[in-house]
C-alpha cells in the first residue's frame, strides 16, 4: 500500500512516516531524507504528484498553524490551509485514493467546550476559518476522513508542554493561562491512532484528542510528573495575553467516538509520560 504523506517534515508527518511502511513523504521548508519537495501552493504540482504516484491513501498534515501569522498573512493561510486541500481532493477523486485531512479544535468558538463531531463550527480567527474551509473541501469527496485534533505536542518541535518541561528543567519561570481549556495530545498517540484507523476506511469527521485541561493545570501536572518545581509556574488570564488573533476559551474535544475503533491510550497522563521519557532520553 502506497501512502502519500503531505507535510512529511512536520512532527505528525514524521511520526506517521515511521509507522507506515512504503510511505512517500513531502516537505517544503525543511528537507527530509528521501522526501519529495512540494510547495502546496503550487496546485498543478500537487495534482501532478498525486496523479503520478497513485497512492492508495493520502494523509494531509501540511498547514500554516501559527494562529497570529494566519491573521496577518491571510493569502498564504488560505492558499495552504484551504485551496491546497481542494486540489488534493480533486486529484484523489481521480486516483480513487482514500483522503485523510488533519484539522483542528480551532474551528469552534470555545463558548462551550467538549465538542463532538456533530457540533456546529464557528471559528473566531482566520486560522480556524481556513481550516474549516479545508474540511469542507475534504468532505466534498465521499472517500475522505477529517480528523480534528487539539494541541499536538512532542519532543521534536516547539509546543507548550515541551516549553514548560524545558523551562522548569532550567529553573526558569513559566506563565500559563488558567482560564483557557483544550485537549492536548502527544504526537505519538495521534499518529498511532491514525494508523489504526486507516484499515477501517472511516469517512466523515472524527475527533482524536486528549483530556480537557487548562494550560496552567497542564503546567502543574508536568511539574508534578517530572518532579520539578511547580512554584516556578505563574497563572495568567486570557485577558492578559497579547495575541493578535482571538482564541477560543474552551476548544476541548470529545474523543469518545474514536475510542470505539482504536486501542491507543489517549489519556493526558500517557502522553506526558511519553514526552518526559523522550526528553530525558535525548
Amino acid at each position: 500500500m502506497v501512502t502519500l504523506i503531505i507535510g512529511g517534515s512536520g512532527q505528525l508527518g514524521q511520526e506517521l512516516g515511521k509507522l507506515i511502511k512504503d510511505s512517500i513523504l513531502t516537505f517544503s521548508s525543511r528537507p527530509i531524507e528521501g522526501g519529495i519537495y512540494l510547495d502546496t501552493r503550487d496546485y498543478i504540482r500537487v495534482e501532478d504528484l498525486i496523479m503520478k504516484t497513485k497512492p492508495e491513501v493520502i494523509i494531509n498534515t501540511s498547514a500554516i498553524t501559527d494562529v497570529d501569522k494566519c491573521e496577518v498573512d491571510r493569502i498564504n493561510a488560505h492558499s495552504v490551509n484551504s485551496l491546497a486541500v481542494k486540489h488534493m481532493v480533486r486529484a484523489a477523486s481521480i486516483t480513487k485514493s482514500y483522503f485523510v485531512q488533519i484539522s483542528t479544535d480551532y474551528v469552534f468558538d470555545g463558548n462551550r467546550g467538549n465538542y463532538n463531531e456533530d457540533d456546529l463550527p464557528n471559528p473566531l480567527n482566520y486560522y480556524g476559518l481556513t481550516k474549516l474551509l479545508g474540511e469542507t473541501y475534504s468532505l466534498s469527496y465521499d472517500y475522505s476522513l477529517v480528523i480534528r485534533t487539539s494541541g499536538i505536542y512532542g519532543s521534536n518541535k516547539e509546543n507548550f508542554p515541551l516549553y514548560v518541561l524545558k523551562s522548569l528543567e532550567k529553573g526558569s519561570k513559566v506563565r500559563a493561562v488558567w482560564d483557557m481549556y483544550y485537549s492536548p495530545i502527544n504526537v505519538k498517540q495521534l499518529a498511532e491512532a491514525i494508523v489504526q484507523l486507516l484499515p477501517l476506511r472511516k469517512t466523515g469527521i472524527l475527533n482524536i484528542a486528549g483530556d480537557r485541561i487548562s494550560r496552567y493545570d497542564l503546567a502543574l501536572k508536568i511539574a508534578k510528573m517530572s518532579s520539578l518545581n511547580e512554584n516556578l509556574i505563574e497563572a495568567a488570564s486570557y485577558e492578559e495575553m497579547s495575541w493578535r488573533a482571538k482564541r477560543p476559551k474552551d476548544s476541548s474535544l470529545d474523543s469518545s467516538t474514536v475510542k470505539k475503533y482504536v486501542s491507543v491510550n489517549l489519556s493526558l497522563e500517557e502522553g506526558l509520560r511519553r514526552l518526559i521519557n523522550d526528553v530525558q532520553n535525548k
